[in-house]
């Protein structure tokens, strides 16, 4: 009968005790030691921040690279015009080859693949 009340009385207790964790017995298969689990999901969050570090690099080095190659673009093009004295590199205000005809500095007419056309001109035409 003492025990009884003995047990009786430790009972509430037994609500604070650490429950059984079912998912997590030695004994099933696929068990995991929470220490080693702990680990793997420290590597895996290492992994993943030096995954995104390693993607952010990338993505520098490779506007620098960009830019880089754009300056020599650019410094290649201006020596280039530097080099050449007299000549001077006009915009194309004039349709380039599209357009009818023009005449070069010498005066001498220079025809392009296409004649000079109009808006409506394919209406007048029988």
């Amino acid at each position: 009968m003492k025990r009884l009340i003995l047990v009786a009385a430790l009972l509430p207790f037994a609500v604070f005790a650490q429950p059984i964790n079912t998912l997590n017995n030695p004994n099933q298969p696929g068990y995991q030691n929470p220490s080693q689990q702990r680990m793997q999901n420290q590597m895996m969050m290492q992994q993943q921040q030096q995954t995104g570090m390693l993607n952010q690099q990338l993505q520098t080095q490779t506007r620098v690279q960009q830019q880089h190659l754009q300056t020599q673009m650019d410094n290649n093009t201006q020596r280039i015009q530097q080099s050449q004295p007299g000549v001077q590199v006009l915009p194309n205000t004039n349709g380039g080859m599209l357009s009818g005809g023009s005449i070069d500095s010498g005066g001498v007419q220079q025809q392009h693949m296409l004649p000079q056309r109009q808006n409506g001109d394919m209406l007048n035409n029988p």
